[in-house]
């Protein structure tokens, strides 16, 4: 769907972008009826015009003038109102189209896989979520009615010419053809360009988005002068998408221009010549003409101009229906409503692969009891942290079968099963909110006090106490006002006040000082007490208290067994990792 740039409208798209005007009908139907009334009042006026030149001012008739000045007067207060209607009401359907489009498609993006979020770019779906659906409402309020608008006036008004004077009309004609044949090739090529422009657009969100984000790694390798250098390329790409747009209407416009102007000039010549020889014309006929071929080529102009707002309305809209028509989205088939799970956790075969033929997981099997805490120990890119995102389901996968409480994944609704399992993930993510807002997510039923209570029980609360304002202090964007270690107390507070059946916890502290420590291990031994716990073990108390270990490597199950069963094996895998990461813990 509107792959091909060389076609200067796309058909299909625009049918498509209309049905979002059904809700609206009455406006639409009124802003096309306000087209039409213009289109009438844009013909009175010259018409008048005439009949003040030529039954007023020409014979002298003060009553006459009079009473065409008053009804042009009327015409023009008519015309004022109807141009305000229309404008008013053709933008307030643009931005409720827009508005209903943004909420679906935000809605779509917030079912996708993680794999889709993992292969897009952040830029670009921000691009086409905002600025791509702000440029589709320029569809209406700058481009479909006021084509429409035009179309209807210069229809009318060449219909009118035709019955004043044929003779002054297919004068006027023999310059239309070169005008319409230069606005369809200048439509043409400014659809391709207006396609490079959006995705110049992009790449420049893309890239300063993600630049922003990670200006502390460009500050400490040194690399502000080559990302300068990189960012100074992309936007000269993004200058010469727009020049050639400026090139295509600094061509078409003077061309515009100047066939209105000749057209102008053979009218004043063989009109003028008409009335000094035989009369036939008369001097209001020509002033009329004179005005009626600039309301015919005005049109010609605007639609191109306003062709430009419709191409770029109709490119952005293709971007985001490609989005809309993204099918991403985990499958949820599921009947089972559970209020509470068990916590019985079986991995039967499992195989799961991100990239096809790179399997991550090489049929894994394993087995939790309810209330029983495993710890996951192995090297980095074993496939420790892909286990815990496969119990959520952010992942599909490959073969093989994911049971809980006896069932399969697959059969729990998707919303109520994530609403049984909390998970707390090494990388914390906080929003631009309050701590308070950060830990409720905004759920309803769940109240300040709650939350305070929850933090006095795992010990949180007097950290929280010392920050200003306390619980509805605003930690910025991705919590920047909060370190590593604090950022990670909220998030096992965010887990803990959700009640979870399950817990699924990433509880990295290689970067949060001793103090925070301590209390994210009195969290997690809070958070995991009589609850089913599948842990991502980062530290030998976790893992000594845990009542199974999981060692893996290479996307396989090595080893199973408690702490000191494990370390009873000489050339263990998880006797040599604990030699190596964990026993200076036990010395100290």
């Amino acid at each position: 769907m509107g792959n091909n740039t060389g076609n200067a409208f796309d058909t299909k798209l625009f049918k498509r972008l209309l049905k979002f005007t059904n809700p609206y009908k009455r406006t639409f139907y009124f802003v096309g009826f306000a087209a039409i009334v213009l289109s009438g009042l844009g013909v009175l006026r010259p018409y008048l015009l005439r009949l003040t030149i030529d039954e007023g001012i020409t014979p002298s008739d003060a009553e006459s003038l009079v009473t065409y000045v008053s009804a042009m007067l009327i015409a023009l207060i008519s015309e004022v109102i109807f141009q305000f209607s229309f404008i008013f009401y053709a933008n307030w359907l643009g931005q409720e189209v827009i508005r209903d489009i943004r909420v679906k498609l935000y809605k779509h993006m917030m079912n996708f896989k993680m794999q889709y979020f993992d292969n897009s770019s952040v830029g670009r779906l921000v691009t086409r979520a905002v600025s791509d659906i702000e440029t589709i409402a320029s569809i209406f309020s700058q481009g479909l009615f006021m084509i429409i608008s035009d179309l209807l006036k210069m229809i009318v008004v060449l219909g009118f010419m035709f019955w004043q004077s044929w003779q002054l009309t297919l004068l006027v004609l023999t310059v239309l053809p070169f005008i319409i044949y230069a606005t369809r090739v200048f439509q043409k090529k400014m659809k391709i360009a207006f396609e490079e422009v959006r995705t110049q657009v992009s790449n420049l969100n893309s890239y300063v988005q993600e630049h922003l984000t990670g200006m502390k790694i460009v500050q400490i390798f040194n690399r502000e002068q080559e990302e300068y250098n990189r960012f100074k390329d992309i936007n000269e790409k993004h200058r010469k998408g727009w020049i050639k747009t400026v090139w295509y209407n600094a061509i078409f416009f003077p061309i515009a221009e100047m066939s209105t102007s000749i057209t102008i000039g053979l009218i004043v010549w063989f009109g003028g010549l008409r009335v000094v020889e035989s009369d036939a014309l008369s001097l209001g006929i020509i002033v009329m003409f004179i005005e009626l071929a600039q309301m015919l080529f005005r049109p010609l102009r605007q639609i191109a101009d306003k062709f430009n707002s419709l191409q770029m309305g109709m490119v952005a809209a293709n971007r985001v229906f490609k989005i809309l028509d993204t099918d991403s989205h985990i499958e949820n088939k599921g009947h089972i409503l559970p209020e509470r799970l068990k916590g019985h956790i079986e991995f039967e075969n499992v195989r799961f692969n991100y990239i096809p033929d790179e399997e991550i997981l090489k049929g894994i099997s394993f087995e939790v009891q309810p209330g029983e805490t495993i710890a996951i120990v192995g090297a980095t890119g074993a496939g420790k942290s892909t286990v815990i995102n496969l119990l959520s389901r952010f992942y599909e996968i490959k073969s093989g079968i994911i049971k809980v409480d006896g069932e399969d994944l697959k059969n729990y609704e998707l919303a109520a099963l994530r609403s049984e399992i909390a998970v707390v993930l090494q990388d914390v993510f906080l929003f631009a909110d309050s701590i308070l807002n950060n830990i409720t997510l905004n759920k309803q039923g769940i109240t300040e006090e709650q939350v305070i209570s929850a933090a006095k029980e795992i010990g949180v609360h007097d950290f929280i106490s010392t920050l200003p304002k306390a619980y509805h202090y605003n930690v910025k964007e991705r919590g920047v006002m909060l370190s590593s270690g604090q950022r990670q107390l909220i998030a096992f507070l965010r887990a803990y006040v959700s009640d979870p059946s399950v817990l699924v916890l990433d509880e990295a502290t290689s970067s949060v000082d001793s103090y925070s420590e301590r209390l994210i291990q009195d969290a997690t031994d809070k958070l995991t007490k009589d609850r089913t716990s599948i842990v991502i073990a980062h530290r030998l108390a976790t893992i000594k208290n845990a009542d199974k270990i999981l060692v893996m490597d290479s996307g396989k199950i090595v080893e199973t067994g408690t702490h000191t069963d494990l370390l009873k094996q000489p050339d263990g895998y998880y006797r040599t990792l604990y030699e190596a990461q964990f026993q200076h813990e036990e010395v100290n």
